[in-house]
């Protein structure tokens, strides 16, 4: 039978996580850490599965822990996500009363399980408040309960928060594996694999959400540089302007293509760190998608004309 929460790769940081519960050490605080769209979310289902009694985390879709946790429904697990606003658009970040919640939600007793499991899904959406709220679980943490915090490593982690938690660090994916993740999701898409650079979940996200036009746009226009065609560069920064994904697809794309031909060309070495300054200055510059797309190209280009 099919496990019904597959994961591939990141067996060594389940191992560990299984055997500290095996020796009856569980610590109740866990930072799952590693760059977005690599698993971290499918490698906390699968333990919070066994955590609430499942068979083994490749129970298949018969086991009734399985069940109540693909539907939402178990009573002794609470998942913190962003939450959509009236609008139907996602909140830009996980609330404080939210977190609240979950600390109320720890205060009771388990229903089924015999423990209480929360997951904040990611702590780099939670505000200074939030952040703030969750330390009055790992500071005064009941018993029989395990707080799992997913960490994209977007944003600074608060010292008392990550000193309080063991923690897991997942790493990218090798290409195998990636393709491996769509041959089981029935994805045969090139492109995602291209942009996924070892995260298929970003990859997908990324060629589903409008990123493949933006990326296809960018590699007709690096093709030209350093004699950049005016045309293809306006098309290129118009299609990455659509959207926050758009712009991802159209960055990576310029980004890597830096990375591969600084072997032949070291310095545009110095010419990809300069994008990712970009990509990590841009919301505190308050720049627009049009004008991070300008930005990165003409950093790019630049950064051509200036290599021999």
């Amino acid at each position: 039978m099919k496990p019904a929460l597959p994961l591939i790769g990141h067996d060594q940081a389940e191992t560990r996580f299984l055997e500290a519960r095996a020796s009856n050490r569980l610590h109740h605080g866990w930072l799952i850490k590693g760059p977005s769209g690599i698993g971290k979310s499918r490698l906390v289902q699968r333990l919070c599965a066994v955590l609430l009694g499942a068979d083994s985390p490749n129970a298949d879709e018969s086991d009734p822990v399985i069940q109540k946790i693909l539907s939402g429904s178990h009573p002794d697990l609470k998942w913190v996500r962003r939450e959509v606003n009236e609008r139907g658009k996602i909140k830009q970040d996980i609330s404080v009363d939210q977190l609240r919640d979950l600390n109320a939600f720890f205060s009771l007793r388990p229903a089924l399980a015999g423990w209480r499991v929360g997951v904040v899904d990611a702590i780099d959406d939670a505000n200074r408040s939030g952040a703030n709220a969750i330390l009055k679980t790992l500071e005064e943490p009941p018993r029989n309960s395990v707080l799992f915090l997913i960490d994209h490593g977007t944003e600074p982690l608060l010292p008392t928060i990550r000193s309080r938690c063991q923690t897991l660090s997942l790493s990218r994916l090798r290409d195998d594996q990636v393709k491996d993740v769509f041959a089981l999701i029935g994805n045969g898409e090139a492109l995602a694999l291209e942009l996924s650079q070892g995260r298929p979940g970003y990859g997908l996200a990324l060629t589903e959400g409008g990123g493949g036009r933006a990326a296809s746009a960018a590699r007709a226009m690096v093709k030209t540089l350093p004699k950049p065609d005016p045309n293809l560069v306006a098309s290129a920064i118009e299609t990455a302007s659509s959207s926050a994904t758009s712009l991802n697809a159209f960055a990576d794309t310029l980004m890597n293509w830096a990375a591969d031909h600084a072997i032949e060309k070291p310095a545009l070495a110095k010419t990809w760190l300069q994008l990712q300054s970009v990509r990590s200055e841009a919301t505190a510059l308050n720049l627009t998608e049009a004008q991070q797309a300008a930005k990165l190209f003409s950093i790019l280009n630049d950064g051509l004309k200036a290599t021999p």
